[in-house]
């Protein structure tokens, strides 16, 4: 697309951003920039977040003393699912005030909430020390995360995908979820180091406190980051339309006004979030739990899988702004119907190839949810309730669905015995997926809903 040389005023300048014939103009060191600085942040802030799901069987140990394996691994991945629940909250919390204050501002925000409440599991004594207080304290701990999340991943992709120029938006909100799996990895790669040095005493008395003090330091590199960060062109748009402060848009009309689109966004998120938490959160305790696999050797599977999607996620970003965010997503949603009782098969088996094989082909199919939904949901809203209205869709679906699989899928293997469950819920998570793609509007090539057309200074 060309557009006009423009000479902005000086209001402008100071974001580098301009607008020639009602197209935003963005300098590209600034777009390269806001997208390093969310990705960092959201890598940053799921390390916090993943640590919890790998290290959680020593968790179960520490915080929740039973003789049933069973029934400490239900305890500790009941209090991950708590966090889960006050996600709506948050979101309906932080996703209005975004709207209203700036998205920059309040991802600082939920960025010294997630560390400190990380930080703070490190320092919670253990049961054998303080008895029941213990579990409570680190319940606390847990809300304090699920409540700063809940504007956290919104957020972070409005801000990418209102930068973005339109042609790259799929590419440059693929590094979002490339960040995530970078957390994912630090995370999981500390704990299997920990896990391959440390003796099992060791681990449960002092070890597995040191994933989670390392989010003090971590937290403020990646506030640091998020202050340096300018407000979007989209909502600095959005905000000049009136001289004073832009009026507070009613939480009700970003529910009842955007209805269609909500439910459109809780059926893409069940469909992302628990084929993700299945794969990527659940799979190590599956391993270890239920199949009696090497803790170590297991951990190591999911880092190669992480890996994998890793190497993959930039190119399929890239894939989703040439052939539509719709076919990628489709193929994810037929995957996971079609091969998730093979993968899950493959995995049974105990041999490491044939769980590498498995893990592997649902990594991939994963990727097709990974590099398409960053760019995707912020599509579904416009500018002025993108997001509160973003907030409060995730979340809620984040909340039912994604983040108590684990939970919900431990519960079912114990009520029924069938060690198939986790196949048959991803089977059931993509027959809801694929409904909400064919009800979807495709969005690749296209301004955001509210927002001017978007390139860069180069012309893409």
């Amino acid at each position: 697309m060309s557009t006009a040389s423009v000479v902005a005023p000086p209001s402008v300048m100071k974001s580098r951003t301009a607008k020639a014939a009602d197209t935003t103009v963005t300098d590209p060191a600034l777009v390269k920039r806001a997208v390093k600085a969310a990705a960092l942040g959201n890598a940053m802030e799921w390390f916090d977040f993943g640590v919890y799901s790998y290290i959680a069987v020593t968790l179960g140990k520490v915080f929740f003393p039973s003789g049933n394996p069973t029934a400490q691994l239900l305890s500790t991945f009941g209090a991950f699912a708590a966090a889960f629940l006050v996600r709506p909250l948050g979101g309906m919390v932080f996703g209005p005030l975004g709207d209203r204050v700036g998205r920059q501002k309040v991802l600082a925000l939920t960025m010294i909430m997630m560390a400190a409440g990380t930080f703070a599991i490190g320092l919670i004594p253990s049961y054998a020390t303080i008895g029941v207080g213990a579990p409570v304290l680190l319940l606390v701990a847990r809300l304090v995360q699920g409540f700063s999340t809940g504007g956290e991943y919104a957020g972070a992709s409005t801000f990418i995908a209102e930068y973005a120029p339109d042609k790259r938006r799929g590419f440059l909100g693929s590094w979002l979820e490339f960040g995530t799996l970078a957390g994912y990895i630090g995370g999981a790669g500390l704990v299997t180091l920990m896990t391959a040095l440390l003796s099992a005493d060791d681990l449960t008395s002092w070890g597995w406190r040191i994933p989670f003090l390392i989010a003090g330091p971590m937290g403020i590199i990646g506030l640091y980051l998020r202050l340096r960060l300018e407000e979007t062109p989209a909502f600095a748009a959005e905000a000049a339309k009136a001289e004073t402060d832009r009026p507070k848009v009613p939480l009700r009309e970003m529910i009842t006004g955007q209805w269609r689109a909500l439910l459109l966004c809780v059926g893409l998120v069940l469909v992302f979030n628990v084929t993700d938490y299945m794969l990527l959160s659940y799979m190590p305790s599956y391993l270890t739990g239920q199949l009696h696999y090497d803790e170590t050797h297991g951990l190591l599977v999911v880092l190669g899988v992480m890996a994998l999607m890793m190497i993959v996620q930039p190119f399929a970003g890239a894939l989703t702004d040439r052939v539509g965010r719709r076919p990628v997503i489709a193929t994810g949603c037929a995957g996971f119907l079609l091969l998730s009782v093979p993968a899950l098969l493959l995995i049974r088996d105990g041999s490491l190839l044939a769980v590498a094989l498995g893990m592997g082909a649902l990594g991939l199919l994963l990727v097709c949810f990974t590099a398409s939904m960053p760019s995707a949901l912020p599509a579904l809203f416009p500018t002025k309730v993108r997001y509160g209205s973003l907030s409060i869709g995730f979340n809620v679906s984040v909340s039912l669905f994604g983040g108590t699989t684990p939970l919900v899928v431990t519960a079912l293997i114990g009520a029924t015995g069938n060690m198939m469950m986790p196949a048959y819920y991803m089977m059931a998570a993509a027959v809801i997926g694929g409904f909400a793609v064919w009800r979807m509007a495709e969005s690749a090539g296209r301004p955001l809903p509210g927002s001017a057309p978007s390139v860069t200074s180069q012309g893409n």
